[in-house]
């Protein structure tokens, strides 16, 4: 008759375990426009309007409403703010901390990748909002979107990292190789 008891009382307290492990608290979906991005969830790029900064800084105030100062690592090789550094600009930045400091991994400047560019077999217009427009009729799966996401540049399904973005061109990186875009009128 105990063996049965505890037997009961094992079960119980098992279902009871288990009912629990469930009542997680779930993650919440940010919404833009009123729909759902699951894709954003996962971003690690802090966006936001940079403010101030110098040779090796820039100071930037989140969409969130912090100010924060990312530093240039002295010991990087490359460079990692793609499009230049002007005040009123918005940036998409992936950093680090350390030592107390924030450094930059990667920035771009969105402001700096809005308008047209144009290659051999592309002609298309980066909008700020996140659409894009092909104006060429002859192109095959024209770029319809883009976004920034985890410090890389999506244009519609086509996931890029940008390694260089100056004044007149555009160069992005993919498992294809490198895409080389000229600034259009």
């Amino acid at each position: 008759m105990r063996k049965t008891f505890y037997f009961i009382m094992s079960l119980f307290i098992l279902a009871v375990a288990i009912s629990c492990k469930d009542s997680k608290p779930k993650s919440v979906m940010s919404q833009i426009n009123g729909t759902e991005d699951s894709v954003s969830t996962n971003d690690s790029t802090i966006y936001g309007t940079m403010v101030d900064g110098g040779m090796n800084s820039i100071i930037l105030l989140t969409d969130n409403g912090d100010t924060v100062e990312y530093l240039v690592n002295p010991d990087d090789t490359l460079e990692v703010v793609k499009g230049g550094k002007i005040n009123g600009d918005r940036f998409a930045i992936i950093g680090y901390k350390e030592y107390g400091d924030y450094f930059m991994r990667s920035a771009i400047n969105l402001t700096s990748l809005l308008g047209n560019w144009t290659s051999l077999d592309r002609n298309f217009e980066i909008k700020e909002g996140g659409t894009v427009s092909s104006t060429l009729q002859s192109e095959k799966n024209p770029w319809t979107a883009w976004k920034v996401w985890n410090g890389k540049l999506i244009l519609s399904k086509d996931t890029f990292t940008v390694e260089n973005l100056g004044a007149d061109s555009l160069a992005l990186e993919n498992k294809a190789g490198i895409f080389v875009f000229t600034r259009g009128k």
